[in-house]
């Protein structure tokens, strides 16, 4: 059956994992640091690695919260970069983009999209992205949709791969996390990406996703009818 079919599945027999709301804010705002206009706006997105989007999760730890940054593709919604720790340092911000900077496959400068919180606006982790060709563009007014793929892939990995459930201790989070981001590039198929994974399209640019996306919209009309 296809993914749709089980997913209608799994909700009637009470087997999807529950979403749980975002009780535990990470965004503040609220602080005396530059903050960037949106540049991807109204941005044409049609390469890999032309606009990476950033966000902060939070995640059970026993008693307690870790934070986990996460730096994803924008065009092949493939997770580039992650880090996870009990604070939300500006450390732990740009291990993430050290992370990015190994798995980058092109050399050309990237916009880093990011909400306005304080980890993202310090002239200590801006000044870094930009001498790594990463051009700061930030959330103006709603910032939910205004970095939406970002809320998206977070949602993504809480719901779908339950990282949102808690772990014992940082060890067995990180572990899982490794894990399930590796299964999420190589075998979970996008919709938006007309069915294929993050990592094929990713190293596979030449792919023309509007033309597929049409393609199987055309085929499932030409089935219903």
């Amino acid at each position: 059956m296809g993914r749709d079919k089980l997913f209608d599945t799994l909700r009637n027999n009470d087997m999807l994992v529950k979403p749980k709301k975002n009780y535990k804010k990470t965004t503040n705002s609220y602080h005396r640091y530059h903050k960037y206009s949106n540049r991807i706006k109204n941005l044409k997105i049609t390469k890999p690695e032309q606009v990476f989007v950033n966000d902060i999760t939070y995640i059970r730890v026993k008693n307690t919260y870790a934070y986990l940054f996460l730096t994803t593709d924008a065009y092949s919604k493939k997770i580039m970069g992650w880090s996870v720790n009990y604070t939300m340092k500006v450390k732990d911000a740009k291990k993430a983009i050290k992370m990015v900077c190994k798995n980058r496959i092109h050399k050309t400068n990237v916009i880093h999209h990011s909400d306005r919180g304080i980890q993202y606006c310090t002239p200590q982790y801006t000044d870094y992205i930009e001498s790594k060709g990463m051009i700061p563009s930030m959330t103006e007014k709603d910032h939910v949709y205004e970095n939406s793929i970002a809320e998206r892939v977070n949602g993504i990995l809480k719901d779908e791969f339950a990282i949102g459930e808690g772990f014992n201790s940082l060890k067995q989070a990180r572990s899982v996390i490794k894990s399930s981001i590796s299964i999420y590039n190589n075998t979970r198929r996008h919709m938006s990406l007309g069915y294929l994974t993050p990592n094929f399209v990713h190293f596979n640019p030449w792919i023309n996703l509007d033309n597929l996306k049409s393609e199987i919209v055309l085929n499932c009309n030409r089935i219903s009818g």
